[in-house]
């Protein structure tokens, strides 16, 4: 395989680990625990799993001897860098346990298992791939763990390995499944551990316990660095408008992270547009008066960051959007009979009055984007809706009428990108190497003290990596109800951007100069080797969060 000189000179990375797990690890018990919401019917779905103590590892005075064991490891969902730093991570962990300890990887995620579709992952295997980026060393998938046939399937091949763990890294849909699934391998005493770790680079994964997902700071420097570069070309040409659309469905965790990394002239943040219910006409405005106030100032050019999941923030898009959830569930075969040139009449004939304006209103390839089919967990795919151009359309209609009226007086030309698999599988920067290798070590410390139900927690990771606390949270602790195919489903909460927060506050402060001033920052490609204030820094987000 023939190799860049980044990689070769990577691969002999050596990722930092917290203090505490450098010798021999105890778990010391917190306080039990109770889930953010829904409490009753959270206990109830899961008796075996619930209102588990908190769990942080220290270092042990004497030595502890291990049996061996096998462990199985699944890559769920979409990929983020830093997956095979976890896998190398339990990889170590387990060994140090004890040598004879064996890894096993599910191939191509969830289904894997149920397929009994595996590879023993040794250290020839595991070493080729350290401080790499991708899921490729097995492969991800994004089946759903959720039938007793699909449990009982998987029990058999772990059964069959002897394996006594099974770590499934993966986002809040694939860790609500690893919590399912540990609930029923308790029930059932199967003698099968199930541990989590929290991957997406959405962010949208984290509460007091977990500071952050992996994958998140890596794609954020990506994104900014392109962000940037487009930013250098803009304040070159001047003369574009560049609309950007970001990834993050459910938050806009990336979006604020990048603003605060690149200082573009406007961010639009799904979270404050529904606080503030924002109409599709009010974002418009709102962009139309920069543009406008900026051709003023004799500046024809700009940045426009855009969360991927906006559409589904403004809250008369997101009432049209939740009813067409609901109807298109109750009616898909119905639905499929229709042609396509009668389906737009045939989804007004049936939505409630104030959902059948906003949907007539639409332009037609925002409506059919709408009404097309949905993603496993039964929502519209958003990623597909182009926001951007959308945006773009709509601020040139409002410009050319101001224009006719003596409102605006310059020009407006657009450019369009969407960032999203660039970022996904890029090479972890080191704070991802060395945070992923700590999520996959403290996994490996979980199966050693019998844990079963927990998602790997590695804190306090804007100090040194020393200073970086380890243990494990349980998942039910992290679980509400939530409405899924117009069902109520356990599901783990996702953590939105929070406009009381110091992110939000700070970006807050300064856009109205950024949206005047071209007062761009160029981040750059991420810095592997050199000062550890250019190469460890974690994300603007952490360093606001922690006051620093």
């Amino acid at each position: 395989m023939t190799k860049s000189a980044l990689q070769i000179a990577r691969a002999a990375y050596q990722p930092k680990l917290p203090q505490a797990l450098r010798g021999t690890v105890k778990a010391v018990m917190g306080a039990p625990t109770q889930s953010v919401a829904d409490q009753d019917a959270i206990q109830k779905l899961f008796p075996n799993t619930y209102g588990m103590p908190l769990i942080k590892f220290e270092t042990a005075s004497e030595n502890a001897r291990y049996q061996s064991f096998n462990v199985g490891v699944i890559l769920s969902g979409g990929q983020a860098p830093g997956g095979h730093n976890v896998i190398s991570g339990l990889f170590d962990g387990i060994k140090k346990l004890n040598k004879d300890c064996k890894l096993y990887g599910f191939i191509l995620g969830p289904g894997g298992l149920v397929d009994h579709n595996y590879m023993e992952l040794t250290a020839d295997i595991v070493d080729e791939y350290r401080n790499t980026g991708g899921f490729d060393i097995i492969g991800s998938g994004r089946t759903k763990l959720e039938t007793v046939d699909q449990f009982e399937k998987g029990y058999e091949i772990l059964k069959e390995l002897g394996i006594k763990a099974l770590v499934i890294i993966g986002g809040d849909d694939s860790n609500t499944n690893a919590c399912v699934l540990a609930e029923y391998y308790a029930a059932k005493k199967c003698g099968v551990q199930v541990i989590g770790c929290p991957k997406t680079i959405d962010g949208d994964l984290k509460n007091e316990m977990i500071e952050t997902s992996f994958g998140f700071d890596t794609a954020c420097k990506v994104y900014s660095e392109v962000i940037g570069n487009i930013q250098r070309d803009c304040n070159s040409a001047r003369k574009y408008w560049h609309f950007i659309k970001l990834m993050g469905r459910s938050a806009s965790h990336i979006a604020l992270e990048c603003a605060l990394q690149v200082q573009p002239n406007i961010c639009i943040i799904s979270e404050e547009v529904e606080a503030k219910d924002m109409s599709l006409d009010d974002i418009v405005t709102y962009i139309a008066q920069i543009v406008a106030a900026r051709a003023a100032q004799g500046n024809n050019f700009g940045t426009v960051l855009i969360p991927e999941g906006l559409i589904e923030f403004i809250p008369a898009m997101k009432r049209l959007i939740a009813e067409l959830n609901d109807f298109l569930a109750a009616n898909a075969e119905e639905f499929s009979h229709i042609k396509k040139s009668h389906q737009r009449d045939y989804i007004i004939s049936k939505l409630s009055k104030e959902n059948a304006t906003v949907y007539a209103s639409l332009p037609e390839g925002v409506a059919r984007q709408l009404s097309l089919d949905r993603d496993p967990h039964g929502n519209v795919q958003v990623s597909l809706i182009e926001t951007e151009k959308l945006l773009s359309e709509m601020v040139a209609t409002k410009l050319a009428s101001w224009k006719e009226e003596g409102k605006f007086v310059g020009k407006f030309a657009a450019q369009h990108h969407f960032f999203g698999y660039e970022g996904r599988c890029a090479a972890p920067s080191n704070y991802d190497a060395d945070y992923c290798y700590s999520l996959g070590y403290a996994a490996s410390a979980l199966i050693a003290n019998g844990k079963t139900g927990y998602m790997s927690s590695v804190r306090n990771t804007t100090a040194p990596a020393d200073q970086w606390i380890a243990g494990g949270v349980p998942i039910t602790m992290m679980m509400n109800m939530e409405r899924r195919h117009g069902e109520m489903k356990p599901v783990i909460q996702k953590a939105l951007v929070k406009l009381d927060g110091a992110p939000f506050k700070a970006f807050a402060a300064k856009r109205d100069t950024w949206a005047m001033v071209t007062d761009y920052v160029y981040p750059g490609p991420i810095q592997y080797f050199g000062p550890t204030e250019v190469c460890d820094q974690p994300t603007k987000t952490l360093q606001l969060e922690h006051a620093q």
